[in-house]
């Protein structure tokens, strides 16, 4: 049988592949370097060769996590105003509660990394928000200040910052109760139901009336949360019952 090789980047990003699912089962600490080369089919050796550290890994996992990412790409060509800010809410929370499509499985694993880390020493987590936050939020930010701006948010008096980070936080607990498969949390209605009151909180809790977030929800650039085709940006599974 002919053995395929791997140029650098193919074999890094196979040891990534079969890295990630050994991290999110045990942990980082409780994977072994052995395990890691062996679910790879390479020696330690050469796993060290293209990864000297684990912060080194990390960053290879962050990295591909985020290539090509449709949402990143969507989201860095909105401009800031009041409908981007509640579609990047609605869309932050769709994603968290919901998953998107054949994505789904993806954001359970890297949830199940990020609770690790925390329960660790939170090094991937740090790695990942930071990415995530050099990505996200400048737009959050510039979005929000447009909405105070045009009177449609009322201001909070505090780090703009600290309003993404808190409103993140909401989406991704509903997550992290649903973890084990029936969401831990007895939260009632559908996920869809779910979903727009969660919205609707962090909305209201940035500020926003019932009345802007319904006249933004109405324009179309507030559609980054909205169903698309089934390789769209907001594509999504369907509810459970």
């Amino acid at each position: 049988m002919a053995v395929t090789r791997l140029d650098s980047d193919g074999r890094r990003r196979a040891i990534v592949q079969a890295a990630v699912p050994l991290f999110a089962r045990a942990g980082f600490a409780g994977t072994t370097t052995r395990e890691l080369a062996e679910a790879a089919g390479i020696s330690e050796a050469l796993l060290f060769r293209h990864f000297p550290s684990k912060q080194s890994l990390y960053r290879e996992i962050l990295r591909l996590g985020c290539e090509g990412d449709p949402a990143l790409e969507k989201i860095a060509s909105l401009q800031p105003s009041t409908e981007t800010l509640v579609g990047m809410v609605r869309f932050m929370v769709r994603h968290f509660v919901k998953g998107c499509g054949s994505e789904h499985d993806e954001l359970l694993t890297r949830l199940r990394l990020i609770l690790h880390s925390f329960l660790e020493d939170g090094e991937y987590a740090r790695e990942l928000f930071e990415t995530m936050c050099g990505r996200v939020s400048p737009l959050f930010e510039a979005s929000l200040a447009a909405a105070i701006a045009s009177g449609e948010a009322a201001p909070s008096g505090g780090a703009a910052a600290n309003v993404f980070w808190f409103s993140q936080h909401v989406a991704i607990m509903i997550a992290f109760a649903a973890l084990p498969g029936d969401s831990s949390v007895p939260y009632q209605g559908s996920l869809d139901e779910i979903v727009e009151t969660a919205s609707t909180f962090i909305l209201r809790g940035l500020g926003m009336s019932d009345t802007a977030i319904a006249a933004a929800t109405r324009n179309p650039q507030s559609s980054l949360d909205r169903p698309a085709s089934p390789d769209g940006l907001a594509s999504s599974k369907s509810a459970a019952d």
